[in-house]
């Protein structure tokens, strides 16, 4: 799904939330990017 139909749109409705875009980020980024991008991300995240 287009990220202007579904992540953008629903990062303004949802109270609180976080919208993070990695360009050119592959479907499976968190598994491949976790190490390097997303954990670090998601414990920013938690800690805030």
């Amino acid at each position: 799904m287009p990220i202007d139909a579904a992540g953008k749109h629903s990062a303004k409705i949802v109270k609180n939330a976080t919208l993070k875009v990695y360009p050119g980020g592959a479907h499976g980024m968190c598994v491949v990017e976790a190490d390097k991008k997303v954990n670090a991300d998601l414990l920013a995240f938690v800690s805030s």
